[in-house]
């Protein structure tokens, strides 16, 4: 039976909850105060702590450092923003205000417990990705507990790893874990972003050529998978690589040898493979577009990384850790987000995930003028999608779109995303991918996933040098 301890210095309200908590099937002990609760009860043995914030002598708040693992649950009857904002910033799982709804108390403790069970309630956990000081995964919740666990066993193999997650994840960064807790982490981690280089040029980057092998080819090239032996190649996005290209990636993972175009001679390579994609590589199989044969080879370990609006209470230390490393990086003294800020960055779906949560809290250090970041400098009203429409509703196909866009005159308050769009629609047909991007002040890779975000699909345009017959 899971415990409860209630902490309330009003006896009628403290009894109440612990008939309503022990009707539900909990085991509940009480305390009038946290003296009281440290001084009768070991905290560390309750599943959770039910505390006010106001008590007789030291806050409810001091029960977060003293409890150590267990999760604690603020109830305050000031139901001001700030206090419960300052209540989660020191640790509080959540808070609920009086007089509370018996149903959402309910659903509260059960939602509590359940993300964190007592024998998974380890401390928030790092993983160093890369070499040196450079980036970490952070999380507490169950799904990256689970993820840094795997990870930690399928780093010390040679086994393929397929990372699966939306567009933002972090998928590279896992790579990165994975070759630096592995025993190759002596040698090179290559990554590849199979949707940044052209169709054209894929054979050539991951195998090489030979000199003469083609017009240009001036010379002897190695190729990414060769720049890898020893070490660890890295395909992001490998659902976007060309069939023809999947077909000698599979002979490569099967027979560890590849060869440069244009050689007779194929070379013994040695390199431990992680793929990693935000597709349905299965259903993509089964519907002919992605190699079933090169799919059963890179589906051995497989990782799924949570999408940020999954993660709980991850997002706000996620959001303060990122804020941390943006102050140090461009100079900046102590700078802390308004409780308006934590409101928006808690409430907010975040489609773009971790990346585009970095990206806010940037241009908010950069924006910002004090120490507090407001909601408005993140960006998150003016410049994303509008947050109720993100819950409920699909953006719309492209065709649909582009008669909205043709038929409705133009309008001087789109939002960036809707510029983006409009954009992309009306000049696709006659500028290629690069000259979009340098347009719209971006990159190529960031071209094609905010293509994959809105549905719009990359028009094919015509060979050169073909021209219709007249």
């Amino acid at each position: 039976m899971q415990q409860i301890l209630v902490v309330e210095d009003e006896a009628v309200i403290r009894s109440a909850l612990r008939r309503l908590l022990e009707r539900s099937g909990y085991a509940v002990a009480e305390a009038g105060s946290v003296t009281e609760a440290e001084g009768n009860h070991a905290l560390g043995e309750f599943d959770l702590i039910i505390s006010d914030l106001r008590l007789p002598g030291a806050p409810g708040t001091d029960l977060i450092r003293k409890a150590g693992k267990v999760p604690v649950l603020i109830m305050t009857s000031y139901a001001s923003l700030r206090s419960a904002v300052d209540s989660m910033r020191m640790g509080a799982v959540d808070y609920i205000a009086k007089p509370f709804d018996h149903g959402d108390m309910l659903n509260a403790v059960k939602r509590i417990i359940n993300d964190h069970p007592r024998q998974d309630a380890t401390a928030m956990q790092t993983v160093s990705a890369g070499t040196g000081d450079g980036p970490a995964i952070v999380g507490d919740c169950p799904s990256m507990q689970r993820l840094l666990e795997h990870v930690a066993k399928f780093a010390p193999t040679d086994s393929t790893v397929l990372v699966l997650g939306e567009t933002g994840t972090g998928k590279e960064l896992v790579a990165r874990a994975i070759h630096r807790q592995s025993r190759r982490a002596g040698e090179a981690l290559i990554c590849v972003n199979c949707a940044a280089i052209p169709e054209t040029l894929i054979e050539s980057e991951l195998f090489g050529y030979e000199k003469g092998a083609f017009t240009g080819a001036n010379t002897n090239r190695m190729g990414l998978i060769e720049a890898a032996d020893g070490g660890t190649l890295f395909l992001d996005e490998i659902g976007e690589l060309p069939m023809e290209a999947q077909a000698r990636l599979l002979r490569f993972i099967q027979e560890g040898e590849i060869r440069r175009i244009g050689s007779v001679h194929s070379r013994k390579v040695n390199v431990r493979l992680i793929c990693a994609t935000h597709r349905d590589l299965q259903t993509l199989a089964a519907e002919g577009r992605f190699r079933q044969d090169l799919f059963y080879r890179i589906n051995v370990l497989r990782l799924n990384l949570p999408a940020l609006r999954d993660r709980g209470k991850d997002i706000l230390y996620l959001a303060e850790t990122l804020l941390a490393r943006q102050t140090e990086r461009f100079g900046r003294g102590t700078m802390y987000l308004s409780p308006r800020a934590i409101q928006a960055i808690t409430t907010y779906q975040w489609p773009g995930n971790v990346r585009e949560l970095e990206h806010a809290i940037e241009r908010a250090v950069i924006l910002t003028e004090g120490e507090e970041i407001d909601n408005e400098t993140l960006g998150i009203d003016l410049e994303l999608v509008n947050i109720n429409r993100l819950r409920g509703e699909r953006i719309g196909s492209p065709k649909k779109r582009q008669a909205s866009h043709s038929n409705s005159d133009p309008q001087e308050d789109l939002s960036l995303e809707d510029y983006f769009q409009r954009f992309v629609i009306e000049h696709q047909d006659s500028m290629s991918e690069t000259e979009l991007a340098q347009k719209l002040g971006i990159s190529r890779k960031c071209l094609w996933e905010r293509r994959q975000r809105f549905e719009i699909p990359r028009k094919k345009s015509a060979p050169r040098g073909k021209k219709a017959a007249s």
